[in-house]
């Protein structure tokens, strides 16, 4: 026995290796994981946090701040123009995310088949989401003027209207026209991510689909619906997002107007905030629009979730 527990005894641990301890699993995850860790809590967690205590406060510009809770957020629920916010903001991220969704969807179909000059398209495809969005809303601006508008021109040639509609004068119309340049600049996004979870799907099970006696209809219902409804979701989360904090668009084609008949949580915020001077306001305003935008990805997120079978 004496002989056995020897050697045990002898043995040393090994040396401290700096090298191995940064080639453990754990250590490493972690080393990737906080940069960007850092980079949220630094440049996303702050802001946030920050702008919930100015939320909570009397802060004029150029004034100390005083506390009164939450009666900014209460005055603000008791604004008139507020509540046409919470309405313009809805239908205009409800409105551009369907045309995206049912828009993209239909892109990506098409640009999954084979047809000549297919990957030029593909490219081309992506120019409006590539370029700046100042840029592209700057010519939409031109596209939708009243007195020089390709448009107008167009109904007045063909003799359908003549003059042309106000399309930023008319707050339907101007509400109409930003749906349509959100969704403009926002299929691309949708048609390419939705085209990479099509190229996922094997074309074996469209092949027992088609032997089956599956129409064409059905093979997209049963085959391809439900293999790409996590991609849909993903990308569907990333629209409402994207849509329901959208600031530029807005900002450079109408300003929030007319009559505030386009003013949308950010837009509506920086106003208050910058225009007014009422920095207070304008971040309780801009918080309010965390609570639904969490309610909309919490039931998405238990639509697509998967069913137990």
């Amino acid at each position: 026995m004496t002989t056995a527990v020897a050697p045990a005894l002898g043995r040393r641990r090994p040396a401290f290796s700096f090298g191995r301890w940064l080639e453990r699993e754990g250590v490493f995850s972690w080393l990737m994981v906080a940069p960007p860790v850092a980079f949220l809590v630094a440049l996303v967690g702050y802001p946030f946090f920050y702008g919930i205590w100015i939320s909570l406060q009397n802060r004029p510009v150029a004034k100390a701040g005083e506390f009164i809770g939450l009666d900014n957020f209460v005055a603000a629920w008791h604004d008139p123009v507020f509540r046409l916010v919470v309405f313009n903001t809805i239908v205009y991220t409800v409105a551009a995310t369907l045309l995206k969704m049912v828009g993209g969807l239909g892109l990506a179909l098409v640009m999954n088949q084979n047809f000549r000059f297919r990957n030029l398209t593909r490219a081309l495809l992506l120019l409006p989401f590539i370029v700046p969005t100042v840029l592209s809303t700057i010519a939409w601006q031109w596209i939708l003027d009243p007195a020089f508008s390709v448009i107008n021109w167009a109904l007045a040639y063909t003799g359908l209207a003549n003059p042309g509609p106000s399309w930023l004068g008319n707050p339907y119309l101007a509400m109409f026209s930003l749906i349509v340049v959100n969704t403009w600049r926002g299929l691309p996004f949708y048609a390419i991510t939705l085209l990479a979870g099509l190229q996922t799907i094997s074309p074996e099970l469209y092949e027992a689909a088609t032997i089956d006696g599956a129409s064409a209809w059905q093979r997209f219902r049963y085959v391809t619906l439900p293999l790409l409804k996590p991609v849909i979701f993903i990308v569907t989360m990333f629209s409402v997002i994207f849509t329901f904090a959208d600031f530029q668009l807005i900002y450079v084609l109408t300003r929030g107007g007319p009559a505030n008949a386009t003013h949308v949580f950010a837009t509506y915020a920086f106003d208050i905030a910058m225009g007014a001077g009422q920095f207070g306001q304008g971040a309780a305003i801009a918080l309010s629009m965390v609570p639904p935008l969490a309610l909309i990805i919490l039931a998405m997120a238990i639509y697509m979730r998967p069913s137990k079978s």
